[in-house]
């Protein structure tokens, strides 16, 4: 029996085909809310970003880990991922207080956790072994983070506060700083 003849005899199988060529074929388009968009989109918290799709006419739930997929007669889109918002009273709670302090979006939090992963893996004490580089935002020089605090060694704080402030200087945003990054593997 050829392939094509078991896909037309398994009613299942045809219905699994048909739904992903249905999913493959819906239009949305994607949108990137500020997180005050959200909350009143989506009855989530300011703490809740996410990323909304509009589709109309389609009903079912899917959710897996952080991942959802929703929609029917009651909701207004689909939701498709929920980011995780870190603790308020932790070094990324603080950097995203710093990100919202600056006017930016929660997507620009999202690059600078990324970025500073990749640099320091937000460690304080991180050092560069070849350039000297220090701490979360990897100063060079490590001595440039005292214009923020004489703490600079061992406060993330005070790291934060100056890494925040030279992404804005140099760069304007940390996904422009982390677009550098990609290029050029520093920032």
């Amino acid at each position: 029996m050829g392939k094509h003849a078991r896909t037309r005899s398994n009613p299942a199988l045809r219905l699994g085909i048909g739904f992903s060529l249905a999913l493959g074929l819906l239009t949305v388009s994607a949108v990137s809310p500020s997180i005050d968009q959200l909350s009143s989109a989506n009855n989530s918290t300011p703490d809740s970003p996410a990323q909304v799709l509009a589709v109309e006419n389609f009903d079912f739930e899917l959710k897996r880990g952080n991942y959802g997929i929703l929609s029917g007669s009651d909701a207004t889109g689909v939701l498709v991922a929920t980011a995780p918002v870190p603790e308020a009273d932790s070094v990324k709670g603080y950097a995203l207080s710093k990100v919202r302090e600056y006017g930016w979006e929660y997507n620009q939090f999202s690059c600078l956790v990324k970025l500073w992963e990749r640099e320091s893996n937000w460690r304080t004490t991180a050092t560069n072994s070849s350039s000297g580089a220090y701490g979360i935002p990897q100063s060079l020089p490590a001595e440039k983070m005292a214009s923020a605090g004489s703490d600079w060694r061992t406060n993330p704080e005070t790291q934060i506060n100056w890494g925040i402030n030279y992404i804005d200087r140099r760069y304007g945003s940390p996904c422009a700083a982390l677009a550098h990054s990609d290029i050029h593997n520093w920032y």
